[in-house]
């Protein structure tokens, strides 16, 4: 055949062409790349051959999911299968010489748990999922709380779910109280956001994946979040209220509290924590002018906030004092 193609040179007019065409016929034939790459130790059959043991609920389940999808070159099936994941393990598919007998697997083991093989360490489970997803909403998964605390990504996401529980409104929550149970006993207190009603979760404040700010917040600082629904508090106000301006933590508890408006402590002893100079507007009652003796208003309706309504901020020229 080398020899046919070198005859057929000869009938060329460029001479250009036939001397390149002449290096490339003559140059050495490659070796085969399957003998030296990497891939070669993968299933052959991709994922029919995990199949022959992992074939139930939920490994399967995979299939009906977005990373199942071969025709999509961005996805894990498109390449290896199941092992561009799990990481080729040639020694785990091998039939044991034993019966009963089970070969350690080399390939990443997900998750927190396994009914049969130890789970890998967080940072290689991790480095798995950071192949794909490194962008967005993950950018700052390095330096961040869960990652510092070796929080597998499998320890919140399931993969083979046909749909992701922490990527469900209603069933997210749950996924972060597993951890989270201060949390958890807060929204259940009579003043709380409703995230049991499945209106607001977690992830409408916090980023899990980690943030530029504290506490693993979707903005840079608390009331930058709380804005994002709470707009009519934003101002800017001609009469600022410091506190206010500074923190909304410093007077009400995100979660959940046993006080109305999630406020930390009822008025007006919420205000005497700042206003506590002698008489009024700051003097701290004691509850002994409370009806049937007398008339203390200060601890009757909303406390301070009778007078003082635009504690937020008052844009009115006579609103020094927050007053309407």
């Amino acid at each position: 055949m080398r020899e046919e193609f070198m005859s057929l040179l000869q009938t060329f007019r460029n001479p250009a062409l036939a001397l390149a065409l002449a290096a490339v016929l003559a140059s050495p034939v490659a070796a085969d790349p399957a003998s030296d790459d990497p891939a070669a130790e993968y299933a052959k059959k991709g994922a029919d051959t995990c199949l022959k043991c992992h074939d139930e609920p939920p490994v399967n389940l995979v299939f009906h999911t977005p990373h199942a999808q071969r025709a999509d070159a961005r996805t894990p099936f498109a390449s290896h299968d199941c092992e561009t994941c799990h990481g080729a393990s040639p020694e785990h598919i091998k039939e044991p010489a034993t019966k009963g007998e089970k070969h350690t697997p080399t390939q990443v083991v997900f998750g927190v748990n396994s009914k049969n093989y130890p789970v890998s360490p967080a940072a290689e489970q991790n480095a798995v999922c950071l192949t794909c997803h490194e962008s967005g909403l993950r950018m700052n998964w390095h330096a961040s709380q869960h990652q510092f605390a070796d929080v597998p990504c499998a320890a919140c996401h399931d993969v083979h779910a046909l749909k992701d529980p922490v990527l469900v409104k209603n069933e997210q929550p749950e996924v972060c109280f597993t951890c989270h149970a201060e949390q958890r006993a807060q929204i259940n207190r009579r003043s709380r956001h409703p995230i049991k009603e499945g209106k607001v979760v977690c992830s409408n404040c916090h980023n899990p994946h980690g943030g530029p700010g504290p506490t693993l917040l979707a903005k840079n600082t608390v009331n930058e979040t709380c804005y994002q629904c709470h707009a009519e508090k934003r101002g800017p106000y001609l009469w600022e209220h410091q506190p206010v301006r500074e923190d909304c933590t410093n007077c009400h508890m995100p979660h959940g509290s046993t006080q109305p408006r999630l406020l930390k402590v009822r008025t007006p002893y919420l205000c005497n924590m700042c206003h506590s100079e002698n008489f009024h507007p700051s003097t701290l009652r004691t509850g002994l002018g409370v009806p049937p003796t007398g008339a203390d208003d200060r601890l009757l309706g909303k406390g301070c906030l009778n007078c003082h309504s635009q504690i937020h901020g008052s844009n009115h020229p006579s609103g020094a004092h927050f007053t309407r």
